[in-house]
């Protein structure tokens, strides 16, 4: 049976850059069909996504991941060919290694086992696979989730495979992620000549103090598993790029990244009473990327925590910091999710890496979970 570096190695070579999945999921179905896995294609527009399920029932462990990686950025700057897998000092490299092809091979690499030793094991087991993660994540998990939830396929928990590890491997495990949602606004004035200010309206002088207000709002405190909400303006545009032209719009992007104690609509509310207090002309276009999600409790919790130290011997901390991953659309279903996976401190990066070394442990883990959960 291949490891757990071998299939990394096959996953990284094949060019799957959002939203291409370039035949990885074929691979992966290959691999599993033989030890009674059903592979089913959920896919929708440019976007491919895998359904891979043993056993019809409950509890359902999924194991979430994507085949999409980001683009990799200068070429030149890559000490060795991105897709081709590279093996320096203990280290492989290529895009995808940690983000997230890593994680999927783990996954696969301790089905095998498990299943093997565990043939008649009770529940279901399933990996949900997309090649949307890295994109706008319009046509992956979200439109699964939808499928499912139709047919009444209730998923109890999620694993998913994203780069959690800080210093060591499963030294933190994410049991939320606060929500992302995003914002487009367009500031109108009246475009003129500078010398004529009089007969114009600059937006940018109109702007100003509201960009101050915006970005001094305290919005909350937080509470004990999220830090407070904070906001990041991303993109300011304006002008004609002339010098003396005073400009009829300004655009503006920002984005708030909120915790539990505010919803969507609060949010918007308090922006646009924000607003108002300046008689700002304005057009603003928002977009929910997710909403915060949490498991602060539960059988999964304990059988990660349990994992990781008979595997490793430490103590794993529970966090819900980073950005944003698919198990925002899997937590409004009821099912219990977690994230742990590899290292992050080279995803997205020139040169991504993964620690060939830490993939046994992390097969390892994931292994003592499915004993943990599925085996009485």
């Amino acid at each position: 049976m291949n490891t757990s570096l071998s299939l990394l190695q096959e996953l990284i070579s094949r060019e799957s850059v959002t939203p291409e999945d370039a035949g990885c999921q074929a691979l992966l179905s290959q691999r599993l069909e033989k030890i009674g896995f059903k592979a089913e294609q959920l896919d929708f527009a440019d976007t491919k996504n895998l359904w891979l399920k043993r056993g019809t029932a409950k509890p359902l462990l999924v194991f979430l991941g994507h085949t999409d990686v980001v683009p990799t950025g200068p070429l030149e700057r890559w000490d060795s060919p991105p897709f081709e897998p590279t093996i320096r000092e203990g280290r492989l490299y290529g895009r995808g290694a940690a983000d997230m092809k890593g994680g999927i091979a783990c996954f696969v690499t301790a089905v095998e086992r498990f299943v093997a030793k565990h043939p008649e094991h009770k529940g279901a087991i399933a990996l949900m696979i997309t090649s949307d993660e890295e994109g706008p994540a319009t046509n992956g998990v979200v439109k699964v989730v939808e499928v499912l939830e139709l047919r009444n396929e209730k998923i109890d928990w999620c694993l998913v495979g994203e780069p959690s590890s800080d210093k060591r491997i499963a030294d933190v495990i994410r049991v939320g992620r606060r929500g992302s949602l995003c914002a487009k606004l367009t500031v109108k004035g009246i475009q003129g000549h500078v010398a004529y200010p009089d007969i114009a309206d600059n937006p940018i002088h109109r702007f100003a103090p509201a960009l101050q207000a915006l970005t001094d709002e305290v919005w909350d405190q937080g509470n004990e598993f999220f830090p407070p909400t904070s906001l990041q303006v991303s993109n300011i545009n304006s002008g004609t790029g002339a010098e003396n032209i005073i400009p009829g719009e300004l655009e503006l992007q920002f984005n708030l990244r909120f915790c539990t104690e505010l919803d969507e609509a609060t949010i918007k509310q308090r922006v646009q009473a924000l607003f108002e207090r300046f008689d700002l002309d304005y057009d603003i276009v928002w977009r929910l990327s997710g909403n915060p999600f949490l498991t602060s409790t539960g059988e999964l919790i304990d059988a990660a925590h349990t994992a990781i130290k008979k595997i490793t011997g430490i103590e794993t901390l529970d966090d819900t910091g980073g950005g944003t991953s698919d198990g925002r659309f899997i937590a409004p279903t009821g099912a219990q999710v977690i994230e742990l996976g590899p290292l992050n401190e080279s995803i997205h990066k020139i040169n991504e890496n993964i620690s060939i070394a830490d993939l046994q442990p992390l097969s390892d883990i994931y292994e003592q979970m499915l004993i943990e959960l599925l085996v009485e």
